[in-house]
């Protein structure tokens, strides 16, 4: 499958370290069954082979990185500057274009810094939300997974990128409802887990305390995970966020789902901060990305870690085969 549709992987701000983990993830699956191609421009890249469309891609992927080529103005590693954006822009639309087309199996997007891009004009608050306008998609969920000899833990979030004092405000059972059967659905058809079982966060510390701590637990998050029971989705909670994360609760479910966006990726980061990927799902398509940023302070410098990209990439794979087999 990752032959005939190969990967496609998005620029990302090319001041960042995405040029390097890019080449450094080709070097490193090159001569495996995983196939992907860039869509940049080629001065960031040391040996590439250019391509014209996605189908091109498999034939060159031994020998050299390919690239299919759009322009972007000099840039210097470690500075970033809005004269990229458009570029940044382009790479991400071209990748989704070929995704909903059927000539990418998925799409893998490299760091962008969102603060550069609000400079040049961008009005979504990050990756997710411009994939989700891009493809009309009702509701985006944001899952980031961990998965290594030492530690296992997927995480979705019921909120994304908004302040924490709106968060009370945006946490209702018809989202937590609507987020969980996405979460199901996709624990399911793309990881092969045939009866997922989530377990779901409170809001206030303490997971409300009995009420003393704040009420959410009792007048939202219950009704809703009684709701998704009586749907046949296995949802357990609310649990206290500062104890579900551990060894032994980790053992217990298959993801969790958290109501902000702190209460998810602060696990994530602390278990295996290279090697975390992040997965939206709801979209027509795969899309994974590496969950670090642009690192702009060591790009050009040749000390970026590419685990997490590599990881990202053999995610979509693993997404895109087990999606085979669910509609086969």
């Amino acid at each position: 499958m990752s032959r005939a549709r190969p990967l496609a992987l998005t620029i990302g701000d090319p001041a960042g370290i995405g040029p390097e983990i890019t080449h450094k993830a080709w070097q490193a699956l090159r001569a495996t069954d995983e196939c992907f191609f860039v869509i940049a421009d080629p001065m960031f890249y040391p040996n590439v082979a250019i391509i014209d469309r996605p189908g091109q891609a498999a034939s060159k992927f031994k020998n050299a990185l390919p690239l299919l080529p759009i322009d972007c103005p000099r840039i210097i590693p470690g500075q970033p500057g809005t004269s990229a954006a458009s570029t940044i822009i382009k790479s991400i639309d071209i990748a989704v274009k070929f995704a909903q087309t059927g000539q990418a199996g998925g799409v893998v997007t490299n760091p962008i810094a969102k603060e550069v891009l609000y400079r040049a004009g961008f009005k979504h608050p990050g990756h997710t939300e411009y994939l989700a306008a891009l493809t009309d998609a009702p509701l985006p969920v944001m899952m980031l997974s961990v998965q290594n000899s030492q530690a296992t833990l997927r995480v979705a979030l019921v909120t994304i990128h908004m302040s924490l004092q709106e968060v009370p405000g945006a946490v209702t059972g018809d989202l937590i409802t609507r987020t969980a059967k996405i979460l199901h659905t996709a624990l399911k058809r793309d990881f092969g887990i045939k009866n997922p079982r989530i377990a779901m966060t409170g809001l206030n510390p303490h997971a409300g305390e009995g009420g003393s701590m704040g009420t959410e637990e009792f007048d939202i998050i219950e009704p809703a995970i009684d709701e998704l029971n009586k749907r046949g989705i296995n949802t357990t909670g609310p649990y206290p966020p500062d104890t579900l994360f551990t060894e032994r609760a980790r053992k217990t479910y298959d993801a969790a789902l958290c109501m902000y966006h702190d209460q998810a990726l602060i696990p994530i980061k602390t278990l295996d901060f290279d090697g975390g990927v992040n997965i939206t799902l709801g979209l027509p398509f795969i899309r994974t990305s590496p969950d670090h940023g642009t690192a702009f302070d060591i790009a050009g410098t040749g000390q970026a870690n590419e685990r997490s990209l590599i990881t990202a990439i053999k995610t979509a794979e693993i997404m895109a085969k087990n999606r085979g087999r669910s509609v086969a």
